[in-house]
Order: C-alpha cells, then structure tokens, then sequence
C-alpha cells in the first residue's frame, strides 16, 4: 500500500505535524497488532497504555520545536496555564475511538490540530492502519492522502446521506424526535461513528454528520478540515466552536435546514 504521506504541501507547522503524526502512527499500530488492556479513567472513558504513549511521544516533539507552544490533550491536560501569553496551543487526541482500537476494529485514529488566537488553523486525522490521511491548514484546502477533496454539492436533503455517532448520547441529549425526524428526512444513514462519520462529509460521499458528547480534542481537526473542503462545522447552537460537546459538519447547502430540525421543539 503506498504512503499517505507523499508530496505533503510545502509548509513548516503542517509538515511538522504530519511527521509526527506519521511517528505516532508507527507507535500506535505496533500496539494494535500486538493487543492492549483497557483502564476506565475517572470519567470512565477508555484509556490504554497506546494513548497514554503517544500522547506522549506528540508533547515531547512539540515542546522540543515550538517551546513556546500551549499543548492541549485528552490524556495530559492543558498546559495552557503555565503558558498564559501563548497564542498558539495544540490539541492532541492521541487515539480517537479507544474503544475500537483495543478490539482490534480499525476505525480509529490520532488527532492533532493547532489552535492560534482561539481559531483552529491546521488539522489532522491520521488511521495508521487503514492508511487515511485527512488534512487542512487555513487557505491551503483539505486533502486526503495528498488528493484535493470536495464536499458533496447535493442541495436535497431527502438525497443525503446522514451519519451519526452513538446513537445514546443523541438520546441523553433530548434529541429522540429531532433526531428521528431527521432520520426520516434524510435518504440514507449510517451509525459509522469517530473519524469516518465526518472523514465521509469531507470526501463528498455523504452529507452530514452529527456527534454528540465529545471533547475539544475530538472536534478540532473537524472544524479546519470541514471549512477547507467547502463545509461547515458548528456546534448545534450554530456557533463555530469546539467548545460546547456537540457538532454538526455537513456540505454548508443543508446546514441550516438540518439545524432547524434539530432545534425544532
């Protein structure tokens, strides 16, 4: 299978963070074939010794280039406080879909965005196993293994195809009959969850996707990736953050539309 990583754009801070995904990559795909137990933390989240070394080995490299740098991670905080002049932080999710890994399913992948003046600039989902390479950096598009990728132009949403991720955190948000209504509007849907619901959006090989209960370091790859390949990300509020646990990224043509039935009371 041929690499990913050929012909990268020719930028500092995104080469940079594509060789270190790539070492990530490297690390994370010895543990998978090689299995690892699962720990609950106290949130009861997911966690095993591969997150916690690749968060890891993506902190260090950091630091050592970009001193200067806050660093943000799912398994080692926020840095941001030792550095309060910072402008530039990085969020680190070392695997998203934990759950997936440690079964030995191959939709998972590592996370790495850069936040500048609280606005997400360059973003990256890596699935080592299964060779997919999703990247953007403001101005310069998104890409998938080194390709030019478009979201989809379809403006009917009873032709979209809608993913999702856990169908419960949907329900535990008191979103059942929004959620169903949108189900019923829609032509198809698929429960894909992590980094294939939105990877899928961004290629235009589907329309929307909707998550819920997630954290910074789950979205901010999203938020750059979608906005570069002609989409939209916003929380369900309608707000491009990160920051509230939720999302919706579709082709921007039914952004609203799908909003307005996932608002509707």
């Amino acid at each position: 299978m041929s690499s990913p990583f050929a012909q990268i754009i020719t930028d500092n801070d995104l080469n940079f963070a594509l060789n270190l995904c790539k070492q990530a990559g490297e690390l994370v795909s010895n543990y998978f074939y090689q299995g690892v137990s699962v720990t609950l933390k106290t949130d009861q989240s997911p966690v095993t010794i591969a997150d916690q070394e690749c968060e890891l080995l993506i902190r260090n490299r950091i630091k050592e280039i970009y001193p200067d740098d806050a660093i943000l991670g799912e398994e080692g905080g926020d840095s941001f406080g030792q550095k309060p002049n910072a402008i530039r932080r990085w969020i680190i999710d070392p695997i998203d879909g934990t759950y997936n890994f440690a079964r030995k399913i191959p939709l998972f992948s590592i996370l790495l965005a850069l936040e500048v003046n609280g606005q997400i600039e360059l973003g990256i989902i890596y699935n080592p196993i299964l060779n997919d390479l999703y990247y953007a950096k403001k101005g310069l598009g998104a890409y998938k293994n080194s390709e030019l990728i478009k979201v989809s132009p379809c403006s009917n949403l009873n032709s979209a195809l809608f993913n999702f991720g856990a169908i419960n955190r949907i329900f535990d948000h008191n979103l059942t009959a929004n959620f169903i209504q949108l189900v019923k509007s829609t032509y198809r849907q698929r429960g894909f969850g992590d980094y294939l619901n939105f990877g899928l959006v961004f290629e235009g090989k589907a329309e929307l996707a909707l998550e819920i209960g997630l954290k910074p370091w789950d979205l901010a790859p999203m938020a750059i990736i979608a906005t570069e390949a002609g989409g939209k990300f916003t929380s369900l509020n309608g707000v491009n953050s990160i920051y509230e646990g939720n999302c919706l990224v579709s082709n921007k043509i039914l952004h609203q539309e799908v909003l307005a039935i996932l608002n509707s009371k």
